[in-house]
């Protein structure tokens, strides 16, 4: 019974070992499955990171240049020439024998100024051979390439995209179709002119020969837009009009308006409708010229304003 006890207590001693070693295995295992199921998700995130986002910013990237499609061909496009103008071809300025693609480009750069007409040679932007200055390269492998679509022998001006005439009363090329088409040349003004203007504007001798008033650019050759000035007849930039206008009514050549002002003027007339003058002042009256009108005449005495009685301007001034 000892023996058989001693047995069945080693049996099961050894059972309960059995079990306890199982369960010790069974635990160890289930500690690593759960380290598992937390390094799989981190994989998969880092594999969708390094793999899905490259591919992602590539379609974004292809979506882009889907939709831009023709500013994207547009840029293997070559254009010749510089901002002022485009052409084919390159100036070599008489005055210090240096290449520019324009007397402008070559004034920016200088301390002179390029004389246009004095231009005997240039340089083929395709072929890179100076040459004698004219309408296409003389060079056999450019097989007769036009320069510009506009060349003027006179001024030595070559131009690819705008509409360009040469007036032979100013002597020099405007931007436009031509005389008698939109422009007209005023022997008076000695200037070319818009066709709408031809009967209404005002005459100013050599009108163009002067500086703009604002800027002090010389007008007669400048390349940006004119401004004629109502009713004196007085030129300036349009752009420096716009902002002149900003701040001055009058011309800052004669002091003439330079528009209608009647609402500003009746708002001057209510204000001094409801102003009480003091009763030593009352009845005086003060002799003025008004600039508008170019007469003279009397006024109510007032510290500031004073009416013209002919034209109603308060553009005036005490003599």
């Amino acid at each position: 019974m000892a023996i058989d006890g001693q047995v069945v207590v080693a049996g099961r001693r050894s059972t309960a070992t059995s079990e306890g070693g199982g369960n010790d295995k069974l635990s160890a295992g289930g500690g690593r499955s759960d380290e598992l199921l937390v390094v799989v998700p981190a994989v998969v995130i880092i594999v969708v990171v390094v793999v899905l986002v490259p591919i992602v910013i590539v379609l974004v990237i292809l979506c882009a240049l889907d939709n831009d499609q023709g500013s994207y061909r547009e840029s293997h496009e070559v254009a010749f020439g510089c901002e002022h103008y485009k052409r084919k071809c390159k100036l070599v300025a008489s005055c210090c024998n240096k290449l520019y693609t324009c007397r402008l480009c070559h004034d920016d750069a200088s301390d002179h100024i390029m004389d246009r007409k004095a231009t005997s040679m240039m340089m083929c932007m395709k072929c890179l051979i100076v040459q004698p200055i004219g309408p296409i390269c003389s060079t056999v492998s450019c097989n007769s390439l036009s320069m510009a679509r506009y060349y003027c022998p006179t001024c030595k001006l070559f131009d690819d995209e705008r509409e360009i005439y040469h007036c032979p009363h100013c002597d020099i090329c405007r931007v436009g179709k031509g005389l008698g088409i939109d422009y007209f040349h005023c022997m008076t003004c000695n200037a070319c002119m818009s066709m709408p203007v031809a009967t209404t504007h005002t005459c100013v001798k050599n009108r163009l020969q002067g500086n703009c008033p604002v800027c002090q650019e010389y007008m007669f050759t400048s390349t940006s837009r004119l401004k004629s000035l109502d009713p004196c007849g007085h030129v300036m930039h349009s752009s420096c009009f716009q902002a002149y206008t900003c701040c001055y009514y009058t011309c800052p050549i004669c002091n003439k308006s330079l528009r209608d002002m009647q609402v500003y003027y009746g708002m001057l007339d209510t204000m001094l409708a409801e102003e009480e003058i003091p009763e030593e002042y009352l009845g005086r009256t003060k002799d003025i010229f008004c600039i508008d009108c170019e007469k003279e005449g009397s006024a109510p005495f007032h510290w500031l304003y004073h009416k013209c009685p002919h034209c109603e301007s308060y553009n005036t001034r005490l003599i």
